[in-house]
């Protein structure tokens, strides 16, 4: 473990690591199973089963095979993602994207908090005789199902990277077995055929380019967490392949059952709201009572333990003194603080819409920038000591690597500009276009410094 006064690397030594296959499996299948992915299908409901289905698939493999590039050099540095962003964007720049990651899965922590609030509003609904969330007087059941959920939050993450693994292995069972029910139940209400040819209003409809960048900004989100968990094995297999498809089954069935559920109701109910795509509202109309609002509030533990881990790891990478445990109880209590924005903001819906553009916006060349820099330029090697070495090969000029936030802030604007271009927002989205400029202007530019010095 390296030190000194820019703070220490705990890389994690191969005889350290003990997290097998069926870990980081289920890990990764826990951490798309949840509400979040079922609420993102959901939203791309809007574009009709066929088009949703398809922009799911491509998107998915896409931004998961970043997410095993990743995985992979957690698994051969020992290093947590943000660590790791210092060899890209300098010791001190490194701090922009542990703010990014910090931010995003705070937000991603609020988000799958509130949809499971929202499931307790039904369950108190049930108990007590509360209003259920929006309908007058349903804020309160809100408000106490954020606290509850808040508390279950900081015990799933109590003791660090173990109780994750603990709360992953029990949550992929009653996912599995939820989805499945849920399945049963929406095709005997409505039939495939009804599904398949169902149109949202033209109002409300989706583009496949708009659909796709929903995705990537949901997709993209692990990718910059994936080094937190697989330095925790030491098999390559482990790290890159059981990542890779865990990760796709969790979202393909999760957000699969959120567009056909969300189309199920739109039918049975002969109307169409996007803002009624969450789990809660869909299975209470659909009738799947008590059990299913259970369900919903353990699976969102499972997602959170995921989000607040990694939240935790770029709060540590930022201060450099605190510990990860200190960290994480943090980053819980920022994330129920803001759980609450969606009640005095707006509707939940245009929250977490804007909130998907900016993940998206920000996200993706951060992700070009450190991919490109490992495999293309270090070819695979960095040398563990400079990661808190000052006038060492990461630091740069003044532990900033300033082409990196150059390339970077020219990414973020050719996102802004092409949601402007329809020929690219409505056909193949914005989002892996950038990724693709930030890794060749990256590239090249660093060439270029390298040739020059």
């Amino acid at each position: 473990m390296a030190k000194n006064g820019l703070g220490q690397v705990p890389a994690i030594p191969m005889a350290s690591r003990h997290m097998s296959y069926w870990d980081m499996f289920a890990t990764w299948v826990g951490a798309n199973a949840n509400n979040g992915t079922w609420y993102i299908g959901g939203v791309i409901a809007a574009c009709g089963f066929l088009t949703a289905s398809t922009t799911l698939i491509i998107s998915g493999i896409v931004s998961y095979l970043l997410l095993a590039a990743a995985s992979f050099m957690g698994y051969k540095t020992g290093l947590t993602a943000m660590t790791l962003t210092r060899a890209s964007f300098g010791l001190r720049g490194s701090l922009l994207p542990s703010v990014i990651n910090l931010v995003q899965f705070i937000g991603w922590a609020a988000v799958n908090t509130f949809i499971a609030a929202t499931s307790m509003s039904f369950l108190f609904h049930d108990l007590f005789g509360w209003p259920v969330f929006g309908k007058p007087g349903g804020t309160m059941g809100l408000a106490v199902g954020i606290f509850v959920m808040s508390i279950f939050h900081l015990l799933s993450i109590s003791l660090g990277q173990r109780s994750v693994q603990m709360i992953e292995r029990i949550g992929i069972v009653l996912v599995f077995i939820f989805v499945i029910w849920e399945s049963i139940v929406v095709f005997k209400t409505v039939s495939f055929h009804q599904i398949v040819t169902w149109r949202a209003p033209r109002n409300l409809r989706m583009t496949p380019g708009a659909a796709i960048d929903v995705l990537a900004a949901f997709n993209l989100a692990w990718v910059t967490a994936a080094s937190d968990f697989s330095r925790f094995t030491g098999v390559r297999k482990n790290a890159t392949q059981a990542s890779f498809l865990g990760a796709n089954l969790g979202l393909f069935w999760f957000a699969f059952i959120g567009v056909i559920a969300t189309i199920g109701t739109a039918i049975t109910l002969n109307h169409f709201d996007p803002n009624n795509s969450d789990p809660s509202t869909i299975a209470s109309k659909l009738g799947l009572g008590f059990l299913a609002m259970i369900v919903i509030i353990l699976t969102s533990t499972t997602a959170n333990a995921v989000n607040l881990m990694s939240a935790g790891s770029a709060l540590t990478n930022m201060t450099r003194r605190l510990s990860l445990t200190v960290s994480l109880w943090v980053v819980t209590l920022v994330a129920t603080a803001v759980t609450f924005l969606p009640i005095f903001v707006a509707s939940f819906l245009t929250v977490f819409t804007a909130f998907l553009d900016g993940i998206g916006m920000v996200l993706g060349p951060e992700i070009g920038i450190f991919l490109v820099d490992f495999f293309w330029l270090r070819k695979q090697r960095y040398e563990i000591e400079d990661f808190t070495k000052v006038h060492g090969q990461y630091w740069y000029r003044g532990g900033v690597n300033w082409i990196a936030i150059f390339v970077w802030a020219v990414s973020v604007a050719c996102y802004i500009g092409l949601k402007h271009v329809p020929m690219v927002a409505d056909t193949i989205g914005a989002t892996f276009v950038v990724i693709l400029i930030s890794m060749i202007l990256y590239g090249l530019l660093m060439n270029f410094a390298q040739k020059r010095a």
